[in-house]
């Protein structure tokens, strides 16, 4: 028997979908609600969930942990309101679930809209165990606990879901703009650091924070404090350290951030794991004119990931540096096709149909384009580019 569990509040534009794609595959859907005041208590219900009540303890952990006393299941499924379970997934997860040595699965998260890392890892489908308990500030997991369980119980074993497992779109820019999600993650983790010094994944969540804020000088501090923590390359963190350092190298010294980068990628991890630094190290490279490297590396990026469009994009970006116009408007299109909300996809698309003598179609492309931009709130893209795709088509006609 396995359990969905959830904890939610306020979430009626949400939780229809995301319980809806579950149904069939779990047998018992319980939410935990934490003091909804729209009508998500009466949809789940409607959607066959049972829903109990608590107080907002004041963090995820102690909620999560509230919310297992519910579920009766053997296994037990974790979901977030904005987080939906892509039926691909189904028949590599039974399969998984059906091993008698099996006690956690890493789903395979793809963040759909995020700047950064389209996929993620994350340890929410296990076997009922007393010993499995949440921990941790903000990012709750039950890593730690089932670490612990590991070293006792020696028989158990971690499997990982090769098949991207669920969809999630909380780290979409425009979700990120209307919550304070930066500002609970500062907190927690400028807490957690306080109690645990040179913690990873605390440097590496609130390191990354200070330089995406444009603290660069502390975020490469608290990133290379925890890389320092974390010499095995086994260690969970050190590949989003890795990463993040050579973000912020990268804006001081590519040569620094490209070596970063390839030390990430050296890591033994799924090819989706390290998509990010895989496409951050082929645009690094193209930037130094290392035309051909960076050739290499997208094309490895899109047969690993052929979902994102990112890569293509990339792609496409490379293939016409190399002269190749046919393939940069292959890979434009299907970067539009995957991502039809990237503005500069449909702008650079436009150029190379320009380029191509396809008038017609690059208007087309630089109306989408700037269309995009302003719906997005990038007004002063949107006039800038409306001026020079001006001076080259009567947008207009």
């Amino acid at each position: 028997m396995l359990s969905l569990s959830m904890i939610v509040r306020d979430e009626a534009a949400q939780i229809e979908d995301c319980l809806r794609s579950v149904q069939g595959f779990v047998d018992e859907m319980v939410v935990v609600d934490t003091g909804s005041t729209d009508n998500t208590v009466a949809l789940a219900e409607a959607m066959g969930a049972r829903v109990e009540r608590i107080a907002w303890p004041g963090d995820f952990a102690p909620a999560r942990n509230q919310a297992l006393q519910w579920v009766q299941g053997d296994w037990v499924l974790v979901l977030d309101a904005d987080e939906r379970l892509r039926p691909e997934a189904v028949a590599p997860l039974r399969a998984l679930m059906a091993q008698p040595d099996v006690l956690l699965i890493n789903l395979l998260r793809h963040e759909r809209g995020a700047v950064q890392s389209p996929y993620s890892n994350v340890s929410r489908l296990f076997r009922r165990h007393p010993a499995i308990r949440w921990s941790r500030a903000y990012h709750s997991m039950v890593d730690d606990s089932v670490a612990e369980l590991l070293n006792q119980e020696s028989h158990w074993r971690v499997a990982d879901c090769p098949e991207p497992a669920l969809l999630h779109d909380g780290y979409r820019p425009e979700l990120l703009a209307k919550g304070n999600k930066a500002q609970r993650l500062r907190q927690a983790m400028e807490a957690e650091l306080q109690e645990h010094p040179g913690d990873p994944y605390a440097c590496a969540k609130l390191g990354s924070l200070e330089v995406a804020e444009g603290n660069l000088e502390r975020g490469l501090a608290l990133l290379r404090e925890g890389l320092a923590q974390c010499p095995s390359e086994a260690h969970p963190e050190r590949y989003e350290l890795l990463l993040h350092l050579a973000l912020a190298e990268a804006l001081r010294d590519p040569h620094t951030g490209a070596a970063l980068y390839r030390q990430a990628l050296a890591l033994p991890l799924a090819p989706r794991l390290s998509l990010a630094a895989r496409l951050n190290l082929a645009a690094l490279l193209l930037q130094q004119g290392e035309v051909e490297e960076a050739a290499q590396h997208c094309q490895r990026a899109t047969a690993a990931a052929p979902e994102i469009g990112l890569g293509w994009y990339n792609l496409g970006l490379i293939r016409r540096r190399q002269g190749d116009l046919a393939g940069a408007l292959e890979a434009y299109r299907e970067a539009k096709r995957l991502s039809p909300e990237h503005a500069e996809t449909h702008q650079n698309l436009a150029v190379a149909l320009l380029l191509g003598g396809d008038i017609e179609g690059a208007r087309r492309g630089f109306r989408d384009a700037i269309a995009l931009l302003s719906q997005q709130g990038r007004n002063a893209e949107a006039s800038q580019l409306r001026q020079q795709a001006g001076a080259m088509v009567k947008l207009e006609g």
